[in-house]
């Protein structure tokens, strides 16, 4: 109890910190199942100047769409902000509103290992972060939360059909997105809360 206490101050007081000094860009690794659709949210949060959606935690190099399931990957997407405009608590408190959290098998339509939900850090300082962000999920939410907290790891770029997939192909996109039932249950299961801090 005092664990989660000592995580959800330490999340709270990242949020109403002073933005941080000026920075490189910084980076954050989320797998919130479709990369489509992560890629699409992220590219409207203030702050965020690229996002690169991805394979990463599987067992062999080079991942293809073909073969991350087989080799384990989880779909994820590589995100480019600025840290003076948003920080990591701030990612990470958007990202847990654009994800169904409480769910271990997948995302919406999408089902599997490969659809699952993790942060993966690439510091001490993020593995904190994301630990809090996850205990406050969990608070807000009254349920368990089951988004993974992952160690570093290689992150492999997908195929360049994927990259930006709804402004390439917005109709299929679109389509998918609705069909998937991905905003309906975000929304049923965050209410006002949904898709907080998207919209640039």
């Amino acid at each position: 109890m005092f664990r989660l206490l000592l995580s959800s101050a330490l999340f709270a007081a990242a949020l109403t910190a002073a933005p941080a000094r000026a920075e490189e860009t910084g980076t954050a690794i989320f797998a919130g199942g479709c990369f489509w659709c992560v890629e699409s949210d992220f590219d409207q949060v203030k702050g965020v100047s690229e996002t690169i959606s991805g394979y990463i935690g599987g067992k062999a190099d080079n991942p293809t769409y073909k073969t991350h399931v087989a080799n384990g990957d989880r779909e994820a997407v590589e995100i480019k902000y600025d840290p003076a405009v948003v920080s990591y608590a701030e990612l990470l408190k958007i990202f847990f509103r654009t994800i169904n959290p409480t769910d271990e098998g997948g995302q919406f339509c999408d089902r599997g290992f490969s659809y699952s939900t993790a942060v993966y850090t690439l510091n001490d300082e993020q593995a904190e972060l994301a630990e809090a962000a996850r205990a406050e999920a969990e608070k807000a939410l009254g349920q368990p939360v089951v988004t993974a907290i992952e160690p570093q790891a290689k992150f492999w770029p997908a195929e360049d059909y994927h990259q930006n997939f709804y402004q390439k192909s917005p109709v299929r996109y679109n389509y998918y997105r609705r069909a998937c039932g991905r905003d309906q249950e975000i929304k049923a299961l965050w209410g006002e809360e949904a898709h907080l801090g998207l919209g640039k």
